[in-house]
């Protein structure tokens, strides 16, 4: 059954740290975002998740910036492409403005962080409001989950209607953003032991282990999220030549496990974006 399920690959191209200091390939500008868009999409990845950066190459939710990058890609990439915002606060941003930056640019989908938004204990309705209006307004979250807990979390959410969606979208992050993480493969079958079956689940993972974790994740019915964000590095610890090369390389895992990867338009009727 599974293998009859497409693999949607998403790229994170850039993240809300890393600087041509960290690669020289690195997209940050729009132009090079939609450069590397198109790259990608060709390359097999049916998302972009899209980071903006400021005049000083710092995150930012600005949502001119986002629109601006936005109307780049499309003009690079076409309008097949699913293009995804962040909402990353990185210690900048308080819910009310990661709220506005997204109703500012109203993008087709956006990932969000439930410990961002709804940590256990907060006061449930200002997120809860903002959720059906995603659902309302027929933007398609990602919600990003960190670990057990914060997916046993996430399951009461859902099951309580706070989250609307009938069959939500989770990346799972498999490791911690820090200097030299490596994430684990065997790590993810504990991790997906709370994951509800309606979901459709993705997997972050970092370092040379990457591919192996994307491996895992594909023969276990998961979808894929790779790019600079995350990792810069090849398996033998060589440093990835581009952006492209990552939706490649697990483009390759996933017809040797005997699936194909997912076209945009195929995305979308596996995410059920209405």
């Amino acid at each position: 059954m599974t293998k009859n399920i497409p693999v949607m690959i998403a790229v994170a191209p850039n993240g809300a740290r890393k600087t041509e200091q960290d690669h020289p390939r690195i997209p940050l500008n729009s132009k090079e975002l939609a450069v590397c868009a198109a790259a990608c999409l060709e390359a097999g990845a049916c998302m972009i998740h899209l980071h903006v950066r400021d005049a000083n190459n710092a995150h930012t939710l600005n949502a001119d910036r986002y629109i601006e990058a936005t109307k780049a890609i499309r003009d690079a990439a076409g309008d097949e492409l699913i293009i995804q915002i962040t909402t990353e606060a990185v210690g900048i941003y308080n819910v009310e403005q990661q709220i506005q930056a997204v109703k500012d640019v109203k993008p087709e989908a956006v990932s969000l962080s439930i410990r961002e938004f709804m940590p256990v204990g907060s006061d449930e309705k200002q997120s809860a409001d903002f959720f059906k209006w995603l659902y309302t307004e027929r933007v398609s979250p990602q919600y990003i989950l960190y670990s057990q807990e914060d997916i046993c979390h996430f399951n009461d959410l859902h099951a309580r209607g706070i989250i609307p969606d009938d069959n939500p979208e989770v990346l799972l992050v498999l490791g911690r953003y820090s200097e030299n993480q490596q994430s684990k493969p065997d790590d993810l079958s504990p991790l997906l032991k709370p994951v509800n079956t309606s979901c459709n689940w993705w997997l972050c993972a970092f370092g040379t282990t990457e591919a192996e974790c994307m491996q895992k994740a594909i023969t276990l019915g998961g979808h894929c999220r790779v790019g600079f964000e995350n990792n810069l590095l090849l398996p033998d610890g060589n440093l990835l030549p581009d952006n492209e090369s990552s939706v490649s390389l697990i483009v390759d895992i996933a017809r040797k496990a005997g699936r194909s990867p997912a076209s945009p338009t195929e995305a979308r009727q596996l995410m059920k974006m209405r």
